[in-house]
């Protein structure tokens, strides 16, 4: 008996908790009969307001800003019943099982979110429906980055790349700092088409030298050279990338107050089964600066940035004339199966522009290319004046890209396997910190209006003085472990290669190799 009143007191607490939420137990909440319109749509955050969302987007979780004492939201389209969400507080958080079905019964259609808010004297006011498009096309189902506290660019505290999972919010940390005994860094992460199966990652650690993890299907060896900015060959069997003399400085008299430049740089590639390291003289030229390397999806181009250098003291930071290096576009032909580079050409000027051309990205169906312009340099993250701009490389014209941008810094960018995505970094909530935000692209090459990465707790930028970079898009997820990578990070054993010696570039040394297999 003393155990039936246990359960039927837990019984009535529980009940209590969720009524308190304002939730019904099983019942849907009823939407209000009388209400006042008020004639403007109600202020959200995050601004999930007039955007295009992927069908198989985890829920758009947001706060009601207006004031009141109750919420009630119902979430309707074309087809089907939609669902209703109601609550004492401004915290709207979409069940995920109903969110799914919705959206993939409404591909192409429009999405209402109707927004009733109790006043304290009981009345109700609805705002005018928001407005959403529900895009025919999937994003690819999951996101890479890294995710650091702004000072780990000078103390390397608690650096990591993570994946999250757009169509859940899960979250899972590939690689972590903490991971190394007395940390270390982790840098760049760079994908084969948009496959997680095949990646390189960026390690510098104090006690086991600086490397390339290479991980391939399950397996991961540790290459005995620092990788930069590097892109994949369509074919897995080469990757191009960027060796730089990379030097961080602060300004003490100008409202930016950090600043990044290359003293020197180049462009070299690694050839997997034969695991050398060559370079081409149109992309280590001693007198230039070259960075950026993008493949075109059919492999048969380089698209790279290049800038000539203006200072004769490599070592003096920051270098004379460092704000006024401004980089052109500039792209290479390249023969996989005999290995040659054709000449370099220039595809977009920075003498054309007057500004800085950084990070290009080739769309998977070869039709566009990304990229951002600035005033100077090769560091967009930090230069408010950062903007993305689009390319048609059918007819070679290109645009700002007004619709995505913000008055803040626009960077690193990637597209969907599909290239119907773009997944990039802006500051533009606050205009200090980096998060990820992801705009639909249409088949003509417009962008719509971009929204921040969904969480699963609508309040969770609110309070996060951390900043996201580097987002890759992947259609699948990292499957290899933290546990593995960091043994091969800390491993003394490596794939040593010979990397042609250029002013930007170290002697390399012996061979050795020991690669890990993944644990289950």
């Amino acid at each position: 008996m003393k155990k039936r009143y246990v359960c039927l007191l837990v019984f009535c607490l529980c009940a209590l908790v969720i009524a308190a939420s304002g939730f019904a137990l099983h019942t849907k909440p009823a939407e209000p009969e009388d209400y006042t319109l008020v004639g403007r749509t109600a202020e959200i955050r995050p601004d999930y307001t007039g955007i295009v969302i992927p069908p198989n987007i985890a829920p758009l979780n947001f706060l009601v800003l207006e004031p009141g004492e109750k919420y009630l939201v119902k979430i309707h389209s074309t087809t089907g019943d939609g669902l209703t969400v109601a609550g004492r507080k401004g915290k709207i958080k979409i069940p995920a099982k109903k969110w799914k079905s919705l959206l993939n019964k409404n591909r192409g259609n429009e999405l209402f979110f109707d927004i009733y808010v109790k006043a304290p004297d009981g009345r109700w006011s609805l705002y005018d429906a928001v407005t959403n498009v529900i895009a025919k096309e999937d994003i690819d189902a999951y996101v890479t980055y890294r995710f650091m506290t702004p000072s780990s660019y000078y103390h390397f505290k608690r650096i990591g790349v993570y994946q999250q999972n757009l169509e859940n919010c899960d979250k899972s940390v590939v690689l972590i700092n903490s991971s190394f005994y007395g940390y270390g860094c982790v840098n760049c992460h760079t994908f084969v088409n948009n496959s997680a199966d095949k990646m390189l990652i960026g390690v510098r650690t104090v006690d086991y030298g600086d490397g390339t993890l290479l991980v391939n299907k399950g397996w991961v060896s540790k290459i005995g050279a620092k990788f930069g900015y590097a892109s994949w060959h369509p074919s897995g069997r080469l990757a191009a990338y960027s060796i730089n003399n990379v030097r961080q400085f602060y300004h003490l008299a100008k409202q930016e107050i950090h600043d990044v430049v290359d003293l020197d740089s180049s462009i070299v590639y690694y050839l997997v089964d034969s695991q050398t390291v060559k370079t081409a003289a149109a992309l280590s030229d001693k007198d230039r600066l070259e960075t950026y390397p993008a493949w075109t999806p059919d492999g048969k181009y380089l698209y790279f940035c290049s800038a000539p250098i203006l200072w004769q003291d490599r070592n003096q930071v920051p270098p004379e004339n460092y704000d006024k290096v401004k980089y052109d576009l500039r792209r290479i032909s390249y023969d996989i199966q005999t290995d040659r580079w054709g000449e370099a050409e220039t595809v977009l000027s920075a003498d054309d522009t007057g500004l800085s051309i950084m990070l290009p990205r080739i769309s998977p169906d070869g039709r566009f290319l990304l990229f951002c312009m600035c005033d100077y340099g090769c560091f967009p993250v930090y230069q408010p004046s950062s903007d993305l701009y689009l390319m048609n490389l059918q007819t070679g014209e290109y645009r700002e890209l007004t619709e995505a941008n913000s008055e803040y810094s626009e960077s690193w960018h990637s597209w969907s396997s599909n290239s119907r995505w773009i997944a990039f970094s802006s500051k533009r909530l606050g205009g200090l910190f980096t998060k990820i935000h992801l705009s639909y692209v249409d088949e003509n090459g417009k962008a719509y209006k971009p929204f921040v990465l969904p969480q699963k707790d609508p309040e969770f930028y609110d309070s996060l003085f951390k900043v996201y970079s580097i987002p890759e898009l992947t259609t699948g997820p990292i499957e290899i472990s933290n546990k593995v990578l960091s043994r091969a990070a800390c491993s003394l054993h490596k794939i040593d290669v010979d990397i042609p010696i250029t002013t930007a570039t170290p002697a390399a040394g012996p061979v050795g190799m020991e690669p890990w297999r993944r644990i289950q």
